[in-house]
């Protein structure tokens, strides 16, 4: 049995997800702050991809990434590098499909911030970077870790976008999705359903961390109460 689609699954998956990290916690910091008017146009961009299907976020990626479209013709030309059909591709693909879930995770954990906190610190002379990583982030960590294993876990099965921009080439960009429908296509119920089970697995791993999660987080507030 060839490893390479969970191999790749999970590389996809782990670079997607400290992408939307970085992005999603900025993005939800930020925005946050603004005026109610901007913060909605802007809120519903960004959680457009939610709500889109995949493979018309594949399907949008292509029309900008693909190798006779501006961008792609850009990098073929400048440094002949195709931004379609590697297994990086789908990074991109998997990346935009999975912002909203960090970015609304973590601007539901800075909108619950007690803001007195931050207060607090600028009282005692503390810079804004010393209150966003020792003061802000520690308090809406409970969030921001829920929000990074959703996130990790809608990439790790992640298809329609994937598939528009990758492709399905054995040992190069298969990943676990692709796979089942590859081996469904050709009949082979078999091995499908191994690759069905780990996905499952794997799930099932990640809706519990995320349960623990969440139970922790009851049992702190009730504590603060």
């Amino acid at each position: 049995m060839d490893m390479f689609p969970l191999y790749n699954s999970l590389r996809i998956a782990g670079i997607s997800t400290l992408i939307v990290v970085i992005t999603g916690i900025a993005a939800a910091y930020y925005i946050v702050k603004l005026p109610q008017i901007i913060k909605g146009v802007l809120d519903c961009l960004f959680t457009l991809p939610l709500v889109l299907p995949p493979t018309v976020v594949g399907y949008l990626l292509l029309r900008l990434l693909g190798p006779r479209r501006p961008l792609g013709a850009f990098f073929i030309s400048m440094f002949d590098v195709k931004l379609t059909m590697t297994w990086w591709s789908a990074i991109f693909s998997t990346s935009v499909v999975i912002f909203p879930l960090m970015y609304r995770t973590a601007r539901g954990a800075f909108e619950a911030f007690d803001i007195n906190l931050k207060h607090a610190g600028e009282t005692l002379g503390l810079g804004g970077p010393f209150i966003f990583f020792r003061i802000t982030l520690p308090c809406c960590r409970m969030g921001i870790i829920a929000g990074t294993v959703l996130a990790f876990a809608r990439a790790l099965g992640e298809y329609g976008a994937t598939t528009m921009i990758a492709g399905y080439t054995p040992g190069k960009t298969a990943t676990i999705s692709t796979t089942v429908y590859q081996l469904w296509r050709t009949n082979n119920d078999g091995l499908a359903m191994k690759w069905v089970l780990i996905n499952i697995a794997i799930s099932a791993i990640v809706l519990l961390v995320i349960n623990l999660l969440e139970g922790q987080r009851t049992r702190l507030a009730k504590d603060v109460r």
